[in-house]
Order: structure tokens, then sequence, then C-alpha cells
């Protein structure tokens, strides 16, 4: 098991970037969460083996077809256990698209 975290800029809100990343994830199996920021990237966290891990981490470099990604930032991280995958709210309440 591995977890990296992703922040990623660009267009990337009301793009069905987020509803995008949490069907992809359920499809890899992967656990984790992804969210907007206030600043207008996009947060995620993504949990599981290391080869379905790295091809959420490839596609947040793409995004889904109408996002414009121009810089993604990845972590490594502890994995932390977690189950399932979530579309997580904004800090501070803004939702975003």
């Amino acid at each position: 098991m591995i977890r990296r975290r992703a922040v990623v800029s660009g267009d990337v809100q009301g793009v069905f970037f987020r509803d995008t990343c949490r069907r992809l994830a359920d499809e890899h199996g992967v656990a984790g969460w992804v969210r907007n920021l206030s600043d207008g990237t996009v947060e995620a966290a993504f949990e599981g083996e290391p080869e379905h891990v790295r091809k959420l981490v490839d596609w947040v470099h793409e995004g889904p077809p109408m996002a414009t990604v121009n810089t993604v930032s990845v972590h490594e991280e502890e994995p932390q256990g977690l189950t399932g995958f979530e579309v997580r709210p904004t800090p501070g309440g803004f939702q975003g698209g």
C-alpha cells in the first residue's frame, strides 16, 4: 500500500474533475478523497496498490476533457488505512464546481 497526495492547478474547478476522479478511483479500487481548495486548485489523496495509485496520479496530470492542468505537485505520504473514496467539502465552505 502507498499513499500520494496531489495538488492540481489550472482550470480544474467546474469541469467535473472531482466526480471523474472519484469514479476512476472506485474503478481502480483506490481509497482516498478529492476536494476543491479556495485558491482554485484541486487536492486529492490516493491510497492503494502502487500500480493503481500511479494510474490516478498519472490521470491528474491530464484531468477530465474540459480541464486544463497547469501544474501538479505530488507528495509521498504514509498510508492512513482509508477505505472508499469521497468528494470532500472545500475548507471554509466554498464549493466551486
